[in-house]
């Protein structure tokens, strides 16, 4: 419906003369003439077909009607002015993004300067953690998780496939998988959390090695630090190939053989409620738009296909 409203600046004239009981006062504050806002009343009240205003020597007596009016347009100017000072001064958001030590440190870390040029005022505080955070905006608001990728009430985005093969340091010269009966195996166990990746007991029975001990060797409770451990040289890792991507691609770390096994993708969750919140939408879609890592077979034999692993939602 459209509204026919008089002079936004007769209606300013009104108020202020109203609300300071003197048109002298009110061209102060406006900075206009006091005729002026003598002229902008009478318009205003021709326009309406009422008198705002008893005038009286020296003085302006407001009408009962006039008062209405003045005091609707009070609240309403001040509204005005709140809104234009909200809208000048910048407003922040912060959301909290829980992911997995790996995927925070080797992903996503290196790449929150982008979210900065995109949403410079979002403030993303990232949460590391194996275990599952309650997505109730306290805890946090999102997650990278991986599993099946359908959750009651959350929106699921694949984002990285989760493709697990042996990978070890280039100096170890391993070529054959027999060998792998005399090399040290490196473990990550998550702490606190409901489930484990792919491990050399489930790699083993899949490759068909019953010789192989897939008990013995250290164990780590953090991924990058058995990413680190197989840099070094210290034993044969198994891995997820996106996560060591760079590595496989400078060398570093080479897969030598096979069997690859493929377990449940990474997604990015956040409740279905929350679709529409603008703030988790702009962090979503920069998630979203974010190269992904590939998953490559780096290795001086190549690794045997995928092979679908138990779940490990």
């Amino acid at each position: 419906m459209s509204r026919r409203l008089p002079s936004l600046s007769a209606l300013r004239a009104f108020e202020s003369a109203a609300r300071l009981g003197s048109a002298k006062a009110a061209a102060d504050e406006l900075s206009v003439t006091p005729a002026a806002i003598s002229h902008q009343i009478r318009q205003l009240e021709e326009e309406l077909g009422l008198a705002l205003f008893v005038r009286r020597p020296r003085r302006l007596v407001i009408t009962p009607r006039g008062l209405e009016l003045q005091q609707a347009l009070t609240e309403a100017f001040a509204g005005v002015a709140s809104a234009v000072e909200r809208a000048r001064t910048p407003r922040r958001r912060s959301l909290t993004l829980s992911a997995t030590p790996a995927v925070a440190s080797r992903w996503l870390v290196p790449r929150l300067p982008s979210l900065r040029e995109a949403c410079a005022d979002l403030d993303l505080r990232v949460h590391v953690s194996h275990e599952p955070m309650s997505l109730d905006g306290i805890e946090a608001d999102a997650a990278i998780r991986y599993g099946h990728g359908r959750w009651p009430g959350l929106e699921a985005h694949k984002l990285i496939d989760n493709v697990f093969a042996p990978v070890c340091s280039p100096r170890l010269d391993l070529h054959e998988r027999d060998a792998l009966v005399h090399q040290t195996l490196l473990h990550f166990a998550p702490p606190g959390a409901r489930s484990a990746p792919v491990d050399w007991r489930r790699w083993q029975q899949h490759a068909g090695m019953p010789a192989l001990d897939a008990t013995a060797g250290p164990v780590f409770s953090d991924e990058t630090h058995t990413i680190s451990a197989a840099i070094a040289g210290q034993g044969v890792a198994l891995m997820s190939l996106a996560l060591v991507a760079d590595e496989l691609q400078a060398g570093t770390l080479v897969t030598p053989f096979g069997p690859a096994l493929e377990a449940e993708p990474f997604y990015l969750v956040y409740p279905s409620a929350r679709r529409d919140d603008c703030w988790l939408a702009t962090l979503r879609d920069w998630i979203l738009g974010l190269p992904l890592p590939a998953a490559p077979v780096g290795s001086s034999q190549a690794a045997q296909p995928p092979q679908r692993a138990l779940s490990i939602a």
